[in-house]
Formats: C-alpha cells, sequence, structure tokens
C-alpha cells in the first residue's frame, strides 16, 4: 500500500495504471513508427508526435478510470472490459476528430489512429491477465497474522481475500482461549496469544494487527510488547480498518480511542487554506457553468410552478445555521404533510426535472453561491438539517465531530458511500467523514474532487 493525497493506495493498483499508461503509449508509438519509418524520429521531435500520442494515451486511461477499470486488477469478464475499452477508443476517435477542427498539430494520423487502437484491443485484455497473476509474485504479498478474533479483524481478512489487490495476506489468527474461534471462516487458527512470539518467529508475518477481547487484553499486553521488542509492526485492529476501507471504525471503538488518539480537530491554518481554495474554484466553476445555470433554471421554472431556487436552512460548521441554495426538484409544499423525511429511491415529491437534475447533480451547483459566502466548502461532510442532526446526535456517538469542518458540495462520504436514509447508513457515512476530518489537506480535497467527476458521471448514489 502507497499513501498519496493522504490515502492508502494498493501498489498492485499504481503497477497497473503505470503499465497501461505504458502499453497504450507504446501501441500507438509502434502504428506512427509502422506508418512513417524513416521520418519516425523528425516527426515525434519536432511535430509534436510525443504529444499527440500522450493525449490519445490520456484519453484512453482517463476513459478506463472512468469506468472504473482501476478498481481491481482481476477482471471479472474479459468481454465486458472489451466492450468498455471499445467505448471509450471510440471516445478517443471523438476527440481526434475535434481536435481537426482546432489545432491540427495535436491530431494523430488516421492511419497510425486506427492502427493503434487496433493493437490496444489486442493486446489490452491478455496483458490485464498475465499482471493477474504476476502482479502479486513480483511486488509481493505483505503477510498480515490476527492477533485475537475481534470483529473487524475477520472483516479486514475477509476483505482482503476477496480482493487480492491489496497485496495483503491473511496468514491466519491467534485466539485468546483455545474454545475461541474454532470455526472462522475467514483464516486458520494458529496457535493461542500466549505463544505469539514463537509463531511470529516461525511464520515471519510482515504485520501483526491486534484485536483482543477486552477481558484478555490485560493479559496480552506482555505478548505484544514481546513483539514489538523483536522488531515486529504491531497495530490496532482499527488503523488497519482505516488504510483498507478508508473509514474510522467508531462501532467497535472506545470513546477513548477516537478522542485522545484521532486528530479530529483540523488546525486553523488549513481551515482558511481550504476557505482560500474554495472560493476560487467555486467562482471560477461558477463563470464557466453560467450557461448549463442559466439553462437549468429557466427549465425549472417551465417545467413546474413555484420558485426556481429551493432554500433550506442547514447546520453548518460549529453546529451554526446556514441557508442552502438548490435548484428546486421537488414540488412545491412537498413536506407540508410529511414534515422533515430523508429523500428516497422513487421519491413521489420529485418533480420529472427533478429526477434529472438529482441523477446529474445539477440541483447542488446554486450551492457554489454557499461556498462564495463562506458557509460551505468544495469538500466536506453533507451539510445536514438541524432537526436530523438532533435525533442524530442523540443515536450516533461522536456525530456532532463532523461539524468540526465546513460542509461540503461533495466529500469523502459521498463518493465512497450511497445515499443513506436509515440510521446504518448514517454511520458508515459518519465513519468516512471522521476518516476525511482526520486526514484534513488540500491534497485529499483534491484527490475527492477528481473522483467526485466519475460520481457524477456514473450518476451513483443520487435519489
Amino acid at each position: 500500500m502507497i499513501r498519496l493525497f493522504s490515502v492508502f493506495i494498493p501498489t498492485s493498483i499504481l503497477g497497473l495504471v503505470t503499465t497501461e499508461v505504458a502499453l497504450v503509449f507504446a501501441c500507438y508509438t509502434a502504428a506512427i513508427a509502422w506508418q512513417l519509418a524513416d521520418a519516425f524520429g523528425i516527426y515525434m521531435q519536432f511535430e509534436n508526435g510525443t504529444i499527440r500520442v500522450a493525449i490519445v494515451t490520456a484519453t484512453i486511461v482517463l476513459g478506463l478510470y472512468l469506468n472504473d477499470c482501476y478498481v481491481r486488477v482481476r477482471v471479472s469478464s474479459r468481454l465486458i472490459f472489451v466492450q468498455q475499452l471499445c467505448l471509450v477508443i471510440g471516445v478517443a476517435f471523438l476527440l481526434q476528430a475535434t481536435l481537426s477542427y482546432g489545432d491540427i498539430e495535436l491530431r494523430m494520423p488516421r492511419q497510425s489512429m486506427l492502427m493503434g487502437s487496433a493493437l490496444c484491443l489486442a493486446l489490452m485484455s491478455p496483458w490485464r491477465t498475465i499482471y493477474n497473476k504476476l502482479s502479486l509474485r513480483l511486488l509481493g504479498a505483505e503477510k498480515i497474522l490476527f492477533l485475537g478474533t475481534h470483529p473487524l479483524q475477520r472483516t479486514i481478512a475477509q476483505h482482503l481475500k476477496e480482493h487480492p489487490e491489496f497485496a495483503m495476506l491473511p496468514l491466519g489468527f491467534l485466539v485468546e482461549t483455545e474454545q475461541t474461534g474454532k470455526e472462522l471462516t475467514e483464516g486458520p487458527v494458529l496457535g493461542l496469544v500466549e505463544d505469539a512470539l514463537e509463531i511470529a518467529k516461525r511464520i515471519k508475518p510482515d504485520r501483526i494487527v491486534v484485536g483482543l477481547d477486552s477481558q484478555f487484553a490485560a493479559q496480552g499486553i506482555p505478548h505484544i510488547i514481546n513483539l514489538q521488542q523483536e522488531n515486529l509492526r504491531v497495530e490496532e485492529f482499527n488503523e488497519t480498518f482505516q488504510v483498507i476501507f478508508g473509514r474510522v471504525p467508531i462501532a467497535h471503538m472506545q470513546p477513548s480511542q477516537i478522542v485522545f488518539r484521532q486528530s479530529l480537530v483540523p488546525s486553523m491554518l488549513m481551515l482558511r487554506v481550504q476557505t482560500v481554495y474554495s472560493w476560487l474554484i467555486s467562482f471560477v466553476a461558477m463563470v464557466i457553468l453560467c450557461p448549463v445555470m442559466l439553462a437549468t433554471a429557466l427549465a425549472v421554472r417551465l417545467t413546474s410552478p413555484g420558485p426556481v431556487l429551493f432554500r433550506q436552512t442547514r447546520t453548518g460548521k460549529n453546529n451554526i445555521p446556514f441557508v442552502l441554495y438548490k435548484f428546486r426538484s421537488m414540488y412545491i409544499d412537498a413536506e407540508a404533510r410529511t414534515g422533515a423525511v430523508w429523500a428516497q429511491e422513487n421519491d413521489p415529491r420529485v418533480t420529472p426535472l427533478g429526477r434529472a437534475l438529482r441523477k446529474y447533480r445539477l440541483d447542488e451547483l446554486p450551492q457554489l453561491f454557499n461556498v462564495l459566502r463562506g458557509e460551505m466548502a468544495m469538500v466536506g461532510p453533507r451539510p445536514e438539517r438541524p432537526e436530523f442532526i438532533q435525533m442524530l446526535a442523540k443515536e450516533i456517538p461522536f456525530y456532532m465531530q463532523r461539524l468540526a469542518v465546513k460542509p461540503g458540495i461533495t466529500g469523502w462520504a459521498q463518493v465512497n458511500y450511497r445515499y443513506g436514509n436509515t440510521i446504518e447508513d448514517t454511520v458508515i457515512k459518519l465513519e468516512y467523514d471522521l476518516y476525511y476530518i482526520k486526514n484534513f489537506s488540500p491534497q485529499l480535497d483534491f484527490y475527492v474532487m477528481f473522483h467526485t467527476v466519475k460520481t457524477m458521471l456514473l450518476t451513483r448514489g443520487a435519489y
């Protein structure tokens, strides 16, 4: 695992992206070399040949990313992958056609484009199969030993078994007593906690994840100290969980583990920096999207009676209320009978146009005004209604901690989880929000904004 943009990314995924960038670039470069022969060097150096190939390569790799082709190393279906690749290459051809109406110096030769695309179609799918088989051997899998049988340890082990791209191999579990975990489906029981040092020396784990039952925690401390004195990497299960899942597991943690060990209050300097770049991005976005916003406002006005903008009180940073703006997607007086309720799938309160606006997040564009006014940021927890804040704060521990930062138009929880309308969903989204606050940084914000584009294009999580 490599930490980039405050996010842990599997090394195998980075390796896949890197090798496929090289493969796509090589395919189109080889096509140009075949077509131009002796003039190849001159073309690449003096006629923007390298830039032309780079544009096509970036288009294809970005298209594969938007089709979720870099979520896993393993291809679930070669046919589906080839279909996705054909779609992406088709978009690359459309871009080339567009360039022909502009700067002709950046367009690939037609014959080279055809041949390079044929090479990509012929080589990309076999390469995926080869990489899937060789990546773990070449990169090496990190061996994980679990000390204890905490439910989240078992969740981690099962997830790692289902996702080999993490390149983390669960070796098994050391249990507190002989009666504990005799029938673990997530991995073999290798012995007792009291034999941890002897077993660790024998199987040589790269990481030991500790999650002892509370009644055995005190007895396990001497064994943990012995492991640390042997320079073995020992960590609590919640740290491993955050690395793999990108969220803070509040449901299985003691308050002291979050309050005293997590950095859940970002520095004032970082908050001010976020305000500056959020304002700049919001201003530029409003200038660029002005025609879209005007067209959306006109469509709302013409398709249903009522105001164009929907105004609603939401809770901001430090529990301070503010008025949030959105394009109206519901019928007027939609909550006159129901009161404040969560949105739901096939919500009867939503207009036909509103469904389309929500699907592509166009209803949220007026929130750029809230960013300009300093009430919101581009990235942050979802702004919630005061009625729900009061209810959820009673039901969910640490819920008010999400108000330590400004709410955002998009957020870490929004790009990683669906829209939630249950307490269970809200707990999981809070875990993502706490991870975001703990790792609060401009790098993470820009990472979230980049992923938001995919979330919007694939219309995920919208009701």
